[in-house]
């Protein structure tokens, strides 16, 4: 175990606070690629509301990932901090969430890369094919979506890895493309009588469940908050950087999420992106309205897109193996997994397996009416699942484990005294986990495939988790007890946190003298 942690403790790297953001930024601002288009297909003329609701509640769940990611800066994200606030079983579920995000993030992302691309061979979305029942199955899209899985699988069997130089380069031109289109488009494009009327027209004959549903799919523009904690394991004292980039990534991808969708209904008809073609390019078309490089706009606006999804697509493939070393490392699933390829010392075996998973992920959605809205509700069923667990976990850590220094803590908090410590009870995090506890709930009642697969996909993991722990002679529901005071101390000396160690082996000795007051005050009673 100890030699495991410090294979870990190796990969960190000095990374600077305009690197880490950049790198966070880079992996989260390709959702609006994927978003925009979808919400207004179902939000219609009220999208900019449903950004609005969807962003609040990821507001709320990126502090709650801030503080977490800063406090306990170890690879696995939600499924460690599930882990550490909920115990096994629930960290089993929490990862099995993450795992499908991470499939999907694969499939979806490679899928609207390949959209986009068709920007450019529009022969690509117009080849459909009738295979059986399934009529209109968009074979083009489908099949190149196959072959881009199939060739970053190998790329990342072969060790390529995302360059933090290359990241800070495409988060750059993120922030510079989707700056020109919503300020060009702000000023010289937007028309207020637009919006208005679309506007009007919606809640003329409002239809609550479209609009949840196209809320609910807003949360994906969010998705990405993960990275905040891979940042931490990559960041060293990331007690300093993680919450000053992490704050700072939230409230700008919230920012750009409602200014795009601004800018899009007082431009565009929400009606065009009822064709699927058109959701796959959203931001490219929107892009084409600006005057005077309106065309040339749409061209490097899509073909920014595609190399961004692809990333985006390929970070999947390699996060997904990290929540798996974290997942077999605490005996959630086999050792198999963490098998390194003797040659490229790849995990190739998860590679391959979830690349598998997010391929034939990609053949099923082909066989829907719509391959884009059906990988899109089963992201956000993961997503929302994932983040309603990290929340539970941030506010049960506050009373179970409050000795950890926490260099940011979630504002707002309600303080009690309870067995010689201050429990800080957090508000916004009890907010935020009914918010996110109501976009799951919508999440289940509208999306009618996510509602099935996403529970199926957790249950058939429950099988293989109890058969392996039963196997092991572990315990299904209860957890194995571990050692979390010397790992955490372990865990800020890895990460150069000195000054917090010192701080957590303070408060551990007056916990202790504090429990052996109490001791000898009970011995006395007694005697």
């Amino acid at each position: 175990m100890a030699e495991e942690r410090a294979a870990v403790a190796e990969l960190r790297r000095d990374v600077t606070v305009w690197g880490s953001y950049m790198w966070g930024f880079a992996d989260v601002g390709a959702d609006t690629f994927v978003a925009l288009g979808l919400v207004f297909a179902f939000s219609e003329g009220a999208a900019p509301l449903a950004f609005l609701l969807a962003g609040t509640v990821y507001i709320l769940v990126g502090l709650a990932y801030t503080e977490l990611a800063s406090a306990y800066p170890v690879a696995g994200g939600g499924q460690y901090f599930a882990l550490r606030g909920l115990g096994d079983f629930w960290s089993f579920v929490a990862g099995s969430a993450l795992v499908l995000d991470y499939t999907l993030c694969t499939a979806l992302f490679a899928y609207f890369a390949v959209t986009y691309f068709s920007h450019f061979v529009p022969a690509l979305a117009d080849a459909t094919l009738a295979v059986g029942p399934f009529e209109h199955v968009r074979i083009g899209l489908a099949v190149t979506t196959l072959l881009l899985i199939a060739f970053l699988a190998w790329l990342n069997v072969r060790g390529m890895r995302q360059a933090s130089l290359l990241n800070e380069l495409i988060g750059v031109l993120i922030i510079l493309v989707e700056s020109l289109i919503i300020s060009m488009g702000l000023v010289f494009a937007w028309k207020p009588e637009l919006l208005m009327a679309q506007w009007r027209e919606t809640f003329a004959n409002f239809h609550p469940r479209e609009f949840l549903y196209g809320a609910s799919l807003a949360i994906i523009s969010f998705v990405g908050l993960e990275s905040i904690s891979q940042a931490a394991q990559e960041t060293r004292r990331p007690a300093t950087i993680v919450p000053r980039t992490s704050i700072a990534l939230v409230f700008t991808v919230f920012l750009f999420a409602i200014s795009l969708s601004v800018l899009t209904l007082g431009t565009v008809r929400w009606e065009v992106f009822l064709d699927e073609r058109n959701v796959g390019r959203s931001v490219a078309i929107v892009a084409g309205h600006l005057p005077w490089i309106g065309r040339v706009a749409e061209d490097v606006t899509a073909a920014l897109a595609v190399l961004v999804l692809m990333l985006s697509s390929n970070s999947g493939v390699m996060s997904v193996s990290r929540v798996a070393f974290s997942m077999s490392r605490y005996e959630a699933i086999s050792s198999w997994f963490e098998h390194v390829h003797p040659r490229y010392r790849t995990p190739a075996r998860t590679i391959i397996v979830f690349s598998a998973i997010a391929a034939l992920q990609v053949v099923l959605a082909s066989l829907t009416e719509s391959a884009i809205d059906t990988l899109a509700n089963m992201y956000a069923f993961g997503a929302t699942l994932g983040y309603t667990l990290v929340m539970v976990s941030l506010i049960r850590l506050r009373f179970t484990d409050p000795y950890t220094p926490r260099p940011y803590r979630v504002p707002f908090n309600l303080s009690i005294r309870r067995a010689g410590a201050t429990i800080y009870v957090p508000i916004l995090g009890i907010v935020g986990l009914v918010g996110i506890v109501a976009v799951l709930v919508i999440v289940l009642f509208t999306h009618e495939i996510a509602a099935v697969a996403g529970p199926a996909w957790v249950f058939l993991g429950f099988l293989y988790y109890a058969w392996y722990r039963r196997r092991k002679g572990l315990p299904v529901f209860r957890s194995v007890p571990r050692h979390w005071e010397r790992e955490q101390m372990e865990v800020l000396e890895a990460a150069e946190e000195y000054d917090l160690l010192e701080q957590y082996r303070i408060a551990l000795a007056e916990r202790d003298r504090w429990r052996k007051r109490l001791d000898h005050g009970a011995g006395t009673v007694v005697e």
